[in-house]
């Protein structure tokens, strides 16, 4: 299994996580001309505010890495107790309910639910509702298809209630499935994080979010294309390699990738 999209995502991470300590100058501060070009002094150019672009640029991921990643967890989460449920007892009832939120547009429940509560709130709803239906059928699968196996059965011989053996015996034999699943639901939070911020949906912190920088340097793009290209390369990568990391994870988990 190629290595590399881990690599470039831990590079992006650790970038995200020790930028602030990096940053040159005050990412809140204005330190030059609105939308300067790059220069010696500024690697980036400026801002709608002339503030630096590097700086915002290495302080502006951790608020938006931190929330995707609660986002992804909790439909994670969700996902996970119904697939574990829905596969157990065979019922249709959970995974026709999936489905139908799956013919939900993923953008839908996260506009309505951000006009009524604080954005980062909607981006962990939204990413529920469109993720948590996803690995449901994901689990649900893998779980159905461990239940004849001997240590479950076993299990279930020796009398163990039904949570014990989900628990036990099942949830650590979807465990590779899950952890790879969990990457696409931290593309997908990321996405939605994004959409919302470039809609004015949500409130970025003083420090910066690369998310938000697109909505704010949009104007100044022919001024300073580097303050609406860097954070956009940067959400482009992350996501790339978050989900080709993810992919090849699956393709393991299920016997298909290479060894």
């Amino acid at each position: 299994m190629s290595r590399i999209p881990l690599v470039l995502a831990a590079v992006v991470v650790a970038v995200t996580l020790l930028g602030p300590a990096l940053a040159p100058y005050d990412p809140a501060a204005p330190v030059t001309a609105p939308w300067q070009a790059s220069s010696a002094g500024h690697l980036l150019g400026g801002d709608v505010l002339g503030r630096d672009v590097f700086s915002r640029l290495l302080a502006g991921g951790r608020h938006l890495l931190a929330l995707s990643l609660v986002a992804a967890v909790a439909a994670t989460l969700a996902g996970t107790l119904g697939g574990l449920l829905a596969g157990w007892s065979g019922s249709r009832v959970i995974a026709t309910g999936a489905d139908l939120l799956l013919a939900v547009p993923v953008l839908l429940p996260a506009l309505v639910v951000a006009v009524s509560l604080p954005g980062d709130a909607a981006v962990v709803i939204a990413t529920v509702l469109a993720g948590a239906p996803l690995t449901l059928g994901v689990v649900r699968d893998a779980a159905a298809g461990v239940q004849e196996r001997g240590y479950v059965r076993a299990a279930r011989l020796r009398g163990e209630r039904t949570l014990e053996v989900l628990l036990r015996e099942v949830l650590p034999a979807v465990a590779g499935v899950l952890a790879a699943d969990l990457g696409l639901r931290f593309v997908t939070a990321l996405q939605l994080a994004s959409a919302l911020a470039v809609l004015g949906l949500t409130d970025a912190p003083a420090t910066g979010d690369w998310a938000a920088m697109l909505r704010e340097n949009l104007a100044g793009a022919a001024l300073n294309p580097a303050a609406l290209a860097a954070p956009a390369l940067l959400l482009a990568l992350l996501s790339l390699a978050v989900a080709a990391a993810a992919h090849a994870g699956l393709r393991h988990a299920f016997g298909t990738g290479d060894t």
